[in-house]
């Protein structure tokens, strides 16, 4: 069964990718990764661990509107916040008192019982929270709610049965993408020594007959 490991990315959107790079690279620490961009339109990534974060650049793009980190809205919201990760309190603390010296407004810390969080907002109005584990949850499921839902005593596995099996796979043989915004930034990446392709991709374009880089 396939499963899904990590966050691939986030994206985001801004008006100022110059002033966006900034505060996340010089001032909360992520290194700028990648990016691509035509006409006009930009897409770069950060990474953060084995995670990114990715912001999209292009006339007309706005902030967003400022709604607080779990602010209750009746707007037609499905994003609420990001909230990144430090191993220890020292380091809570440590960025707190550096967002404070580049003048970002930051509220908390506040403790949320299993973490300690501090709040703050990106100049692109995005809500950010970093957060420090105050304490490791033993068991394999751990809710604390008034009113239980019927959905958590299932339990933390995936229930089989819910929806339809698979009646057929795809062949090996259609494994195919189409092009999308950053694929020809592919070929520049190789060609200028900056990657290479992943070997399953490069098996996959020799089964197919297309073209390969070493």
């Amino acid at each position: 069964m396939p499963q899904l490991k990590a966050i691939n990315h986030l994206a985001f959107i801004t008006p100022d990718m110059t002033k966006t790079v900034h505060f996340y690279r010089d001032l909360l620490g992520l290194e700028l990764r990648a990016g691509v961009g035509h006409g006009g339109y930009r897409h770069y990534f950060l990474q953060m661990g084995e995670n990114q974060i990715a912001f999209f650049e292009y006339q007309g793009a706005s902030k967003m509107v400022r709604k607080f980190h779990g602010e209750r809205t009746e707007k037609p919201l499905g994003f609420d916040h990001v909230s990144f990760t430090v191993d220890s309190v020292d380091e809570l603390f440590a960025f707190k008192d550096k967002l404070e010296a580049a003048g970002v407004e930051v509220v908390g810390a506040i403790d949320h019982g299993t973490i300690w969080s501090i709040y703050f907002f990106d100049p692109n109005e995005i809500p950010l929270e970093i957060s420090w584990a105050c304490m490791e949850i033993s068991a394999d499921m751990a809710i604390e709610d008034d009113d239980p839902l019927a959905v958590a005593d299932e339990g933390a596995e995936p229930q089989p049965g819910r929806f339809p099996a698979v009646q057929r796979s795809t062949p090996r043989s259609e494994f195919r993408a189409k092009p999308g915004n950053g694929f020809r930034m592919r070929d520049s990446f190789v060609e200028r020594g900056l990657g290479k392709l992943a070997p399953q991709l490069q098996a996959l374009l020799a089964e197919q007959g297309a073209e390969t880089h070493e």
